[in-house]
């Protein structure tokens, strides 16, 4: 049930409540209410991804719940509250919904198929006032209330969703920081340690070694007796880091979630301990400084490095000893522990021997250098005749040797091993070219077959420019070719009195599809779009139709402006 009621006793206990978790944040407590919420779903807790679980340039912000493969269940509000972001896009969380509750956190539910009949009636009156099925608004508080146990949603697909599931957060309503709702009682089995899989070791000092090499080395480990894994002995001296490549996973599911604690001690001493309790959005993108990005960039794994590097802000850490960096000493002996934690208490130890020995240098590290060196904290500008790129400063999190090529109207800049933390900008000289033929030219990334995909392309008279984070290679593109659009689940001219939506497959060759829009007898209509099946789908429900006979006109429009329109007649009562 929704109510839109504020009384003046609710609001003095929405003050209250949002005072007193004011007070626990400015405090530092980790306390955590345990008999608040309710669970969002009533099915048996099953994760298909946990909270800080390691993504692409960022943090898991909350668990994703499976539900059963299939969309529809209904979704609950945890507690009494009040819905203050309602969300509809493309992409990232798909339609969402924020209820802020009166002790001061608010719960987040994501890639939802929709929301119950009250709050659907209120988004879509705002979506045909806009004329837009993409739409962010924020209702004043309590002006769509919710009661704890009420159905508020029903479980989707989404948004940036791979499959079925529900993305849930409890955030501060204060300062917006996720915590993990875990830690809120929510009940998930789990009787299943963190599975350890790879383990590295890095030479962090000027003439380190690892086994006389000078570059990162993998450590062989096997599984003992009692369950803790032991590693062959390391030789090393210098200044040396650990990773890892790990996993959780909880009961009844295979899926390969993230670890929440990582503990790092050398002879007993702790010199890192960091855990997934909570973090801010404002640091989210710097995971890309906790894990080894050029091993990423080039095996698309990630290893989560027990060290801290200079450019890493994370808040995570809650023990930190000279950032993490053994220093070992010839003629030393070490005893390195690293120790995987999940919040139900299962853990998975590694014990890793190590002897501080100078030795021979077998193996070296190749540094890749090339002609250019790029410093970090600079801003920087390259030509490369058809084009211009500029990275402001900060660009990157350190400096390196960047690679940077021209061909043409092909440029290639460096190689997707190296992150970017901001925005730069690549502007493509296009004055040879007529203004006709620039209507339907566009900036693409090529990926490493060739295929080029569409940058979102700023164009001013002769110049072409793009904003991303992307390192790759660039080209100019044309698209010529305009939209496609077909019908689904209908024909022309036929009866469709029992059908409860009508649906059209559109698709774009090239530069993809920018804008779309439906008509009914004139009138415009709210079409549901899900990149995912390329599908647009209107709803019966919608209830404007008044007459037999239905003119349905459907109009898309591609990045550079070609345009398709599909005109059909059906009839219905």
């Amino acid at each position: 049930m929704v109510h839109f009621v504020l009384r003046k006793n609710s609001l003095n206990k929405w003050l209250v409540g949002i005072l007193m978790i004011y007070t626990v944040c400015i405090q530092g407590q980790k306390e955590y209410p345990q008999d608040v919420f309710r669970s969002p779903l009533d099915i048996p807790l099953v994760l298909a991804g946990t909270f800080g679980e390691l993504r692409s340039n960022h943090f898991h912000s909350g668990i994703d719940i499976k539900t059963q493969q299939r969309q529809g269940l209904p979704i609950y509000a945890v507690a009494d509250g009040s819905v203050t972001r309602i969300k509809i896009s493309l992409w990232g969380y798909g339609k969402v919904l924020y209820v802020a509750h009166p002790n001061g956190y608010t719960s987040v539910y994501g890639h939802l198929q929709k929301f119950s009949p009250e709050i659907e009636a209120y988004i879509k009156k705002i979506q045909y006032e806009k004329k837009s099925y993409e739409v962010e608004v924020f209702p004043n508080l309590g002006d769509v209330k919710v009661t704890k146990g009420n159905v508020i949603a029903y479980g989707g697909n989404t948004g940036g969703s791979s499959g079925p599931h529900l993305h849930f957060e409890i955030r501060s309503s204060v300062s917006e920081k996720p915590t993990n709702p875990l830690l809120y009682g929510f009940e998930v089995r789990d009787a299943t340690n963190p599975v350890l899989e790879k383990v590295i070791a890095y030479p962090l000092s000027k003439n380190a070694q690892i086994n006389q090499s000078s570059d990162r080395t993998e450590i062989h480990f096997t599984r003992q007796k009692d369950g803790t894994f032991l590693a062959d002995k390391v030789t090393a001296l210098g200044d040396i880091g650990i990773g890892f490549k790990g996993f959780d996973r909880q009961d009844m599911a295979a899926n390969k979630n993230g670890v929440y604690s990582v503990e790092l001690s050398v002879n007993g001493k702790v010199y890192t301990q960091y855990d997934f309790e909570s973090f801010s959005f404002g640091e989210t993108r710097y995971i890309n400084t906790l894990i080894d990005y050029d091993y990423f960039g080039t095996y698309r794994q990630r290893i989560q490095q027990c060290f801290k590097t200079p450019s890493n802000r994370l808040s995570i850490y809650n023990t930190l000893h000279n950032d993490g960096k053994i220093p070992i000493e010839a003629g030393m002996r070490y005893s390195a522990t690293l120790l995987l934690k999940d919040l139900a208490g299962n853990e998975t130890k590694l014990i890793i021997p190590i002897e501080g020995k100078k030795q021979e240098i077998q193996k070296e590290k190749e540094d890749q250098k090339t002609d250019t060196y790029l410093v970090a904290k600079k801003n920087n500008n390259y030509d490369l005749g058809a084009a211009k790129v500029y990275f402001p400063a900060n660009t990157f999190y350190e400096d390196f040797y960047i690679d940077l090529q021209k061909d043409n109207d092909t440029i290639g800049i460096h190689t997707a091993k190296v992150p970017a933390h901001r925005k730069f900008t690549i502007t493509f000289d296009v004055a040879k070219y007529s203004a006709e033929a620039r209507k339907q030219l566009f900036i693409a990334r090529l990926d490493k077959k060739g295929r080029p995909s569409h940058a979102s392309t700023y164009k001013r008279g002769n110049t072409f420019t793009t904003r991303t984070r992307n390192l790759g290679t660039y080209t100019l593109a044309t698209d010529t070719i305009a939209p496609k659009i077909s019908p689904k689940n209908f024909k022309e001219k036929q009866w469709l009195n029992n059908y409860s939506y009508l649906s059209l497959r559109i698709s774009d060759d090239l530069s993809g599809v920018k804008t779309y829009s439906g008509t009914l007898n004139g009138d415009w209509i709210l079409m549901e779009y899900e990149p995912k099946t390329n599908t647009l789908t209107y709803n019966f429900d919608d209830k404007i139709l008044d007459k037999t006979q239905c003119e349905l006109r459907v109009t898309v429009t591609d990045n550079v402006g070609n345009t398709t329109t599909f005109d059909s007649t059906f009839y219905r009562k």
